[in-house]
């Protein structure tokens, strides 16, 4: 008499005599193979999959128009004086390692969250232009700064 262990096994091959010559379960083929009718296994299982992806887009919603009045605010923030008025290190300056930005001013160069007409989203939006004076350097350091719009106010 077999053991326990063994009945299963002994079970499954007499059931499917082919099930050791077949290929291992993909998540695509069935996990037990097919035995036709005629009793002989089906040597090959295939599955279609389709997918569809959408490669052009209706221009007509991808500009709407409050992205129109968004890219028209933005560029009339471009080129305003700005001070920052928060606590905030930047660490990307080699001449000026760890350098606070607190009460230093810039002037807005670029807004970022807007882009070919498109709304994307950009955590910090603003890119700012700052000059530094640093020691051992004829002239000011100039760095870039990305900002949010509550990080910094307008100067008149």
């Amino acid at each position: 008499m077999p053991t326990a262990a063994t009945v299963p096994t002994t079970a499954l091959l007499w059931r499917h005599p082919a099930a050791a010559t077949l290929p291992s379960p993909s998540p695509f083929a069935p996990a037990h193979p097919v035995i036709r009718a005629s009793g002989q296994p089906a040597a090959l299982f295939r599955r279609r999959i389709s997918c569809q992806v959408a490669i052009t887009t209706d221009a007509s919603s991808s500009s709407s128009p409050s992205v129109e009045e968004e890219e028209a605010e933005a560029l009339a923030k471009i080129g305003r004086r700005v001070r920052v008025k928060v606590p905030l290190k930047v660490y990307h300056v080699l001449k000026a390692p760890e350098l606070d930005l607190n009460g230093m001013e810039g002037e807005i160069k670029q807004y970022v969250a807007l882009w070919k007409g498109k709304r994307i989203s950009a955590n910090l939006p603003f890119k700012i232009e700052f000059h530094v004076a640093v020691e051992g350097q004829p002239k000011p350091v100039k760095f870039f700064a990305h900002l949010k719009e509550d990080e910094f106010e307008y100067l008149p």
